[in-house]
């Protein structure tokens, strides 16, 4: 079945209007670990570093585990093209199912978390912090993945203005209860480290109530939450299928940028600290690309439903051009503004204040260059996933990111003796793989798969 024909702005305009609470979204989800980062690093330096080396773990099994939330998303598109309600409540409630068992899996690797960080070779005093961290912020795991599902769910539904609206109340509420717990504001105890994980905690599961509720009262019709308890064999395995390669291609990404973060911490607490900033910018703006590749997944999602190559091929050709205006605008403020952008995660009065400056500068200059390249190939993928096409990917970001990136990483770091900005260029190359490979695989794909 063809749909009406489209032309470039008309796909621009389409995009734009799905993609930018889907980028308001994401920015108003890093703006959680931002204030966490900025907080600690007001805190302490050595909070900001244990921070950076706990969030890093964090965020490598959650990223593993949200496989099964993004499957959701192409899956109910697709379905929602065909006028499958039914399949649409089936795929996102066996999500859910898959979340909640994977993140009770995982839950004791987070309450054991000191002993690894000390295996892989981080300072004593900052593997105790991120473990002190990880005791209480493991809790979160199990309704982070649980609101990801149903954001997904409502994104690929095209309701996303709530999916932006409940992230930007849940970043509001992180802020205050960091305030609070971190320093011991308005009568709370002063947790430090610890207080930053209570916080992300709470807000959690005020963001998973939240969603559920609206989800129930707006679309009752899918019956959502209705005999959640039983199994749905078929759905499962198909969330599954499509899913777990999904986790694993964010596994692979991040357990790079983790990989960094385990290297930087070999080079001393200044540089990890310096490390955090740059990456918690760099985050920030890959959060423009995130938006645009879900945006992307969704549209890829009702056109391969439709089995509609024209109309797939425009929108993919738009959502590229899109990210690369938007990585343009990102470097250039990373090369003139630095110094600006990396003193708000520091107090004037921090004793390593210069040293923190001088290196993240230099790591800026860095994540400046892998912009295009890091856009490009998140865009790629979440065309891949619009398609229902994970394996291959799956095999590309591994290859890119750990059999090339972490030990270029690796090399130009430590036996160059770059350091930082060698540990750094690794990352570009990585990418700069993945970006290639991975934009080469949608193309033929989808000449082959929608005909």
């Amino acid at each position: 079945m063809q749909t009406k024909f489209m032309t470039y702005p008309a796909h621009t305009k389409a995009i734009t209007k799905l993609g930018l609470p889907l980028i308001g979204g994401h920015l108003a989800q890093i703006a959680i670990t931002v204030t966490d980062t900025v907080m600690l690093g007001w805190f302490s330096v050595a909070a900001l570093a244990a921070g950076t080396i706990a969030g890093s773990y964090f965020f490598t099994l959650f990223l593993l585990g949200a496989g099964f939330a993004f499957a959701v998303m192409p899956l109910v598109a697709s379905l929602d093209a065909e006028g499958d309600q039914v399949g649409i409540r089936r795929v996102t409630r066996m999500g859910l199912w898959l979340s909640f068992g994977y993140a009770i899996m995982v839950l004791p690797v987070m309450l054991w978390a000191e002993p690894l960080l000390l295996g892989v070779g981080q300072e004593p005093s900052v593997a105790a912090d991120a473990g002190r961290y990880l005791l209480v912020a493991g809790f979160g795991m199990i309704p982070a993945l649980l609101v990801m599902v149903i954001k997904s769910y409502l994104a690929a539904l095209e309701r996303t203005q709530v999916v932006f609206w409940i992230t930007i109340i849940s970043a509001i509420s992180n802020a205050l209860a960091n305030y609070a717990f971190i320093f011991g504001n308005w009568g709370a105890p002063e947790l430090g480290i610890v207080g930053a994980a209570l916080a992300s905690l709470v807000t959690q599961i005020v963001s998973l109530i939240g969603i559920v509720i609206y989800a129930i009262v707006v679309l009752p019709e899918h019956q959502l939450f209705v005999r959640l308890w039983r199994p749905d064999q078929e759905a499962l395995s198909r969330v599954f299928r499509l899913g777990l390669p999904i986790g694993i291609t964010g596994l692979s990404e991040t357990g790079l940028f983790s990989a960094t973060a385990v290297m930087m911490g070999w080079l001393g607490t200044v540089p990890l600290a310096a490390h955090g900033v740059a990456l918690q910018l760099s985050a920030i703006t890959f959060m423009l690309h995130l938006g645009l590749s879900n945006a992307g997944t969704i549209r890829a999602g009702n056109a391969y439903g439709r089995k509609d190559r024209a109309h797939l091929a425009r929108g993919a050709k738009v959502a590229y051009v899109m990210s690369l205006v938007m990585a343009l605008i990102t470097t250039v403020a990373f090369l003139v503004w630095p110094e600006p952008l990396i003193s708000m995660f520091m107090q004037e009065s921090e004793p390593a204040r210069l040293e923190i400056l001088a290196i993240g500068t230099g790591l800026l200059a860095i994540a400046a260059l892998f912009q295009l390249v890091d856009g490009t190939q998140a865009i790629a993928l979440g065309l891949l996933r619009g398609i229902q096409d994970t394996k291959v990917p799956m095999v590309i970001a591994a290859v890119s990111y750990w059999v090339i990136g972490i030990p270029c990483s690796y090399v130009l770091g430590f036996v160059f003796g770059f350091g930082g900005m060698g540990v750094w260029s690794g990352l570009v190359i990585g990418l700069a793989f993945a970006s290639v490979l991975l934009s080469w695989r949608f193309w033929g794909k989808m000449i082959k798969s929608i005909g």
